[in-house]
């Protein structure tokens, strides 16, 4: 439930190739601003501008010009980059993403379809296909004590060797508004998350977080 295999599709992304001989989807983190640089050059220049070095914008995606696009940054096809969004870099935003009014990104890597349309900080994390972040809510990507990430699931828990690292969304998660990711938390594939909530360690695959001593498996009939 942690590998990335159990995460992610990763035919969902133009970002694949970075998670090639991983194990785990955060150990990317490190590498997100080299292979940025690595690949906007390689990209078919009819189909992707460059308006800056080190960004890579394709040509059918809506970027309002308030919006800052720090690099490197490569926003693929159909996505839309909303009023006052800030991408302060290292940021891949995938097929019709959306990024919303005061939307914050930061060495992040949003797969296809992912919205963070509203008042959204999401840092050091990775948003699987569809995931969805509702308004206010956030990744907190550093600990108050500024130790590295553990990511704790059950008796089990990973060093990641990570000072900062906000969260990995399996595909198809729904964050609920003004709700928290600590540090190291992880949300399988289909996870919904209650509004307002503090999420820590690990949320199985189709479950449904409503508090830390609430998280109930979705029944069948919910899809």
């Amino acid at each position: 439930m942690y590998k990335i295999a159990d995460l992610l599709d990763l035919s969902h992304t133009i970002a694949a190739p970075v998670f090639e001989g991983k194990t785990y989807p955060w150990e990317v983190l490190g590498s997100i601003k080299e292979f940025i640089l690595k690949l906007g050059p390689t990209l078919n220049p009819d189909e992707y501008d460059s308006p800056s070095e080190g960004v890579w914008i394709a040509k059918d995606a809506s970027v309002f010009p308030s919006a800052y696009i720090g690099a490197p940054c490569i926003i693929d096809k159909g996505a839309e980059i909303r009023h006052c969004a800030f991408i302060r870099g290292s940021a891949v935003v995938g097929k019709n993403c959306v990024v919303g009014n005061s939307a914050e990104l930061k060495n992040v890597i949003l797969f296809d379809n992912v919205q963070t349309p509203h008042y959204n900080y999401v840092g050091d994390s990775i948003l699987g296909y569809k995931a969805h972040m509702g308004a206010g809510s956030i990744t907190s990507n550093v600990k108050s004590d500024k130790t590295l990430v553990v990511v704790k699931g059950g008796c089990e828990q990973i060093e990641t060797g990570l000072k900062k690292f906000g969260a990995i969304l399996g595909d198809n998660v729904e964050v609920g508004c003004n709700s928290v990711l600590n540090p190291g938390t992880v949300l399988g594939r289909g996870v919904s998350v209650y509004p307002t909530s503090s999420v820590r360690g690990v949320v199985e695959e189709g479950c449904i977080y409503k508090s830390e001593d609430n998280i109930v498996r979705r029944s069948s009939s919910a899809g």
